[in-house]
């Protein structure tokens, strides 16, 4: 099929997805499934493929989705009902006044994501956010935009993150300077994160329902404490559980970063770092700091643990259904009939690669898999055009923020952070994906800066 006929059917598909959960109100999950099986069947892909195509796409993305989604609900579930959320919060909120708290947790999300996937991080400090968000009786968007904005702008550009070090790999680039750039950078974006969203949030946002019921029982826990009825788990408690699995991860991706493949303390520092393992062990010490000093009983303790199920299923079918979304994005041909458009523009070789990284982005959804594949498309041009370590390690960062920006109804993410927060489709478009989009021009104006003072 021709490149116009797919880009055509691309753009139908996420207008009519679009207009199904907008204007008709239809569940995003069986509009995602619905627009999937008729973009799969117009662009053509054998009838025999369509129903494994959706199967792959929904189980590539619960296996690294569903377990973490659960596990960190889990634990959040915990650390809300016990009421050490809510008086960790207040306590900081004392500490710090009101209005320093949106950017000092933009500050530790910045820190906290670096060695964190980043649907990871973001599902950990959920219960955070909420507890600041209820201590000064704001709505999570308020404080969990920024903080997701910078999060996601890391994950990108910064390694040990799988795109970016896979694309250095692919262009041959240097690991260190990509860090040091895309570090420096992102403390820039950190700040442009909170200026943006303190904009975008200038309005109020409707809460979901079930998000709206969730926050609104968030702090049941710390008002039974409080009346003292419980004892509060204290910060350290609080801190102990969301630092130790990042520790944990921190590790693994560190060996995976230092030491060669094969090597017997890489694969057991892979293993202790895992994302998996790492929530695991903070659920083990949940039961231990927390159930224990609450004096919960096993009944109890799992009427807790399974009270985090429900919400948590919604997030889990509907990401599922965004990579069904993406993978048949992917398997029609879309995505490279519009990677190979913008190829053929001849545009200037940093300038591509942030366009095409980010058309890819919008096309499929993963901005792994955009920049992975821009890497790919622009490698031998890379190589044939004889620059200096740094520029090419600028061009990779190029490459890197184009995967930050458009992220819409086929990214997972975008799912995970509108749910969390309580944005309906129509709203997360409207904040959500105009935070990225806006993070990631800016940081490929700052790559380009950069660029052009090397040059």
């Amino acid at each position: 099929m021709s490149t116009p006929a797919l880009l055509g059917i691309a753009a139908v598909g996420i207008a009519l997805l679009l207009i199904l959960i907008i204007r008709f109100q239809v569940h995003a999950f069986i509009a995602m499934m619905l627009v999937s099986f008729l973009v799969a069947l117009a662009a053509g892909l054998p009838i025999g493929d369509i129903i494994p195509t959706l199967i792959s796409g929904m189980g590539g993305t619960l296996g690294s989705v569903a377990i973490l989604v659960a596990l960190g609900a889990m634990l959040g579930r915990v650390i809300e009902v016990s009421g050490g959320a809510g008086s960790m919060a207040q306590r900081f909120t004392q500490l710090l006044g009101p209005t320093r708290v949106p950017a000092a947790l933009t500050a530790a999300a910045l820190v906290l994501s670096i060695p964190v996937f980043f649907d990871v991080g973001f599902i950990i400090l959920v219960p955070i956010i909420y507890g600041f968000c209820k201590a000064a009786k704001v709505d999570p968007v308020k404080f969990g935009l920024p903080v997701a904005g910078i999060m996601l702008a890391v994950h990108v550009v910064v390694p040990p993150h799988p795109g970016i070090v896979g694309g250095a790999t692919v262009l041959q680039a240097d690991i260190g300077w990509i860090t040091l750039i895309g570090l420096a950078i992102c403390v820039v974006l950190a700040v442009v994160s909170q200026y943006v969203s303190k904009f975008l949030n200038r309005k109020r946002y409707a809460m979901l329902p079930t998000t709206a019921a969730q926050f609104e029982a968030f702090d049941a826990g710390a008002a039974k404490a409080a009346s003292g009825k419980l004892a509060a788990p204290g910060v350290g408690v609080v801190l102990t559980l969301i630092l130790v699995p990042l520790l944990l991860i921190m590790l693994g991706t560190t060996g995976a970063t230092l030491l060669p493949k094969g090597d017997p303390m890489r694969n057991a520092l892979g293993f202790i770092g895992s994302p998996v393992f790492a929530l695991m062990v903070a659920i083990g010490l949940a039961f231990w700091l927390i159930a224990r000093q609450q004096g919960w009983s096993k009944e109890r303790t799992n009427e807790v643990m399974e009270s985090a199920l429900p919400p948590a299923a919604t997030v889990i079918l509907v990401t599922g259904a965004g990579g069904v979304f993406a993978k048949v994005l992917t398997a029609t041909g879309i995505g490279a009939a519009l990677s190979q458009s913008i190829t053929a523009a001849h545009l200037p070789l940093i300038l591509a690669g942030f366009v095409i990284s980010l058309a890819l982005r919008a096309a499929q959804g993963s901005a792994t898999v955009a920049i992975l594949t821009t890497c790919g498309l622009l490698a031998q041009a890379v190589t044939a055009g004889g620059y200096s370590a740094v520029q090419v390690a600028l061009l990779t960062v190029a490459i890197g923020f184009g995967g930050l920006g458009l992220s819409h109804v086929n990214d997972s993410g975008f799912w995970i952070v509108t749910r969390y927060l309580g944005l309906s489709v129509a709203d997360g478009l409207r904040s959500w994906t105009v935070l990225t989009t806006v993070l990631g021009v800016a940081g490929f104006l700052m790559t380009a800066a950069l660029w052009a003072l090397v040059a």
